[in-house]
Order: C-alpha cells, then structure tokens, then sequence
C-alpha cells in the first residue's frame, strides 16, 4: 500500500519554470511529457512523408499527419474516467507502454497503408487516455496556482519540440528512410516510459465511483450539460483545429519548404504561450482570449496571394502565437471542475482539441483535392475566424457570478 501523498508546496502566482522543475515528479512528468512529444512529432512526420510519396494525395497527406487525433473521441466517449482512476501513475506507465508498442510497429518495413492508418487510430486511443491520466496527475503534483505557469510550460516545450522534431525530421530523412525515424521515436518513447516511471509516486485522485463506461458518460453528461462551459469547450476546439488542418496542408503546398513553415508555426507557438504563461495576469490573459483566437487564423488569410516563402513563414510564425488562447481557457475549467473529476475533464477537452485537429485536416484535405492547398488553407481560416466571431462571447461568463456558482454546485453534485 502506498503511503498518503505528500501536499504539495505552496507556490504563489508568480511561480517560475525554474521553481516547478525543482519537483522532482512534476520535472518527471514534464521530461516523460517532452520525449513522447518529439516521438509524436517524428513519427507524425515519418508517416506525412510515407503517405506523400505513395499516394501524392493532399487528403490522406493531411490525415496521415494528425489521423491519430480521431480516436481520441473514442478515449474521451468510452473510458477517459481511468484518469481519475486509483493508481494514475500505474495506469499511465501501462499506456505508455501500449503506445511504445504501436510506434514501434509502424517501424516494421513494408506495412500496407490500411494498416498503418489502423495502428494511427489505435495509437491515439492510447494517446487519449494517457494524456488525460497525465493531466490528471499534474493538478496533484502542482498546487492550484502553479498550473497555468505548468501547463505553459508544457506548451512551450512542446512548440519548442515540435520546431527541433521536424528540424530533426527533414535532416534524418536525409540519412534514414521512414521506417527508420519511425524507430527513432520508438526509441524516445521507450525513454519516455523509463522516465516517467522512474520519477512519478503514484496518487490516489480522491475516485469516488469505479472507472468504466458508465461513470465516463455520467461526467461527460454533467460537463456539458451547462451552456457556458459547451461554449468554452467549443472555443477551445474548433478555431484551433481549423488551423491545425493549414498547417496539416504545408507538405501538399510546398514539400520543399514545409518543415520551414511547421517549425515556423511552432516557433509562434512557443513565444505565445511564453508571454501569455509568464507575463500576463490571469485576468489579462482572460481579456486577451479573443484577440489572441483571431490572431490564431487571420495571418493565414495571407496565402490567397501565394506570398513568397519568407513572408509566408513570417505569417505563419505570427499566426502561431494566437494558440497562446488556450491557456485562459483552460484555467477557466480548471476552475470550473470538481477535483474528483479534473483528470477526466481534462482529458475530455484535449481529447477534444485533438479530435477537431483531425477534423480540421480531413476539411482542408478534402478541400485542397478540389481547390488547391493555397485556397484551402485560405478557406479553412476564413471559417476559423468566423467560428471566433461568432463565438465571442464564450467561456468568459461560462458559469460566472452567483448563478454560475449555483450550477456548478449542482453539476459538483451529478459528478460525485
């Protein structure tokens, strides 16, 4: 039996990088979280490359990349509840064990493209559920007020993955063939699970039913049972994901210049969620969400007038820093969710953004087959900037005041 878990140390709102990876679990969780980003990069990279040259499709291209982003619906609908399960560090070194075996086998030379897409769906399952187990633990191991400086950092980490993994991609490929980048990210995933467990003790997240498919169904019926908190989950998904599915367009637009832009992209990436993370107040950042959702998509709007590559770059390296308007709207349900069901909650939403990157994919594939990566990517943003406008009014007044009190007493009830 394992003993209680130590409370965590007290952190103010100005807690720094450096003070959350002087803990030693949540420099753990950070590390395991880092290496299984640059496999995820590598091997999403691998496989682009892999469908490209076979099929010269810009639909399965885009699918390929972020294919795996559909079966994370799948953890999130069915059993997304073992976040909050009674051994969470056991259940993520189980997954991470899982997912090591999935890359792995992507590795094996001559795998028809079916099933290559197959173990894509399987991975993100896999996925799904391990990053909501992972989210999980981080709200044990980081006090309440250290989070959003936590997950900024992880969003950091992974832009700053993303720029080095698909440097790294397009270099290796010059010496290895898919198949063998493949391997590599087999490679940072096994290191990946030695880390993790290694590092993490194991918590008890305060369950107060069994895990399963009928208590994953119940808190999902009571988290969007509430107008607001859908509005929010709808902000956090659906403008991110249409421009995920740009990005998903760059091979199809320019295979000589794609790492160039998805490095770019990520770059953006990084330096956003720095400024928002790190120098601006939690009610600043909150302000900010709408501006930055419109950052997110407007830049893109540029390639109707296929722009040299430079400026194109320069556009996608701006666009990338309004992913930064994830942040206030995490912290917002964070704050509106019951601890017994944070990990699940969590969970659901990145599931969800995943999910609506893979969506967002598939729409700016189908629609490049038809008129070209250049106009679609400019469509699918067009589309990302109306969904923001519309939307402007999400997740800032999501169970706000003493109604939104109210509610979310009711709904901390249907949860328990």
């Amino acid at each position: 039996m394992s003993e209680p878990d130590a409370a965590p140390a007290p952190a103010t709102s100005t807690t720094g990088y450096r003070d959350l990876l002087r803990t030693g679990e949540f420099a753990g969780l950070y590390a395991g979280f880092t290496l299984t980003a640059a496999a995820t990069t590598l091997a999403g990279f691998a496989l682009g490359t892999l469908v490209n040259e076979q099929t010269s499709s810009p639909f399965l291209t885009a699918v390929s990349m972020y294919g795996a982003t559909f079966a994370t619906v799948l953890g999130a609908l069915t059993l997304m509840s073992v976040a909050d399960g009674k051994r969470p560090r056991r259940t993520l070194v189980v997954l991470q064990l899982l997912s090591l075996a999935g890359v792995a086998a992507q590795a094996v030379p001559g795998l028809p493209l079916p099933v290559r897409f197959a173990l894509l769906l399987v991975l993100g399952f896999f996925q799904s559920l391990g990053t909501g187990t992972r989210l999980g633990l981080l709200a044990e191991v980081v006090p309440a007020s250290a989070y959003v400086p936590a997950r900024s950092l992880m969003n950091i980490t992974a832009g700053g993955t993303a720029i080095l993994g698909y440097a790294a991609g397009a270099v290796l490929l010059r010496f290895l063939s898919p198949q063998g980048l493949f391997a590599v990210a087999a490679a940072l995933t096994a290191l990946a699970l030695a880390v993790v467990a290694a590092t993490v003790r194991e918590h008890s997240i305060r369950l107060t039913r069994r895990p399963g498919l009928r208590q994953t169904w119940t808190a999902n019926a009571a988290l969007f049972a509430d107008p607001g908190r859908r509005r929010l989950l709808l902000n956090l998904w659906v403008p991110n994901g249409l421009i995920v599915g740009c990005e998903a367009l760059f091979i199809s637009y320019d295979p000589d210049h794609a790492g160039t832009f998805l490095a770019a992209g990520s770059a953006g990436m990084l330096l956003g969620d720095l400024a928002v993370g790190r120098l601006l107040t939690a009610d600043r950042r909150r302000r900010c969400a709408f501006a930055l959702r419109l950052l997110l998509a407007v830049p893109y709007l540029l390639f109707a007038t296929e722009p040299p590559v430079l400026l194109a770059a320069a556009a996608v390296f701006v666009a990338g820093a309004g992913f930064a308007a994830t942040l206030p709207l995490q912290e917002r349900l964070l704050e509106l969710t019951p601890d017994p069901v944070r990990g699940q909650v969590q969970g659901v939403e990145s599931a969800g953004r995943m999910t609506w990157q893979g969506i967002g994919a598939a729409l700016a594939g189908g629609a490049a087959q038809y008129l070209g990566p250049g106009t679609a990517i400019t469509a699918v943003a067009a589309v990302s900037v109306a969904v923001t406008l519309v939307f402007v009014d999400g997740g800032g007044r999501a169970g706000s005041g003493r109604a939104g009190g109210t509610r979310q007493a009711k709904s901390q009830r249907v949860w328990l």
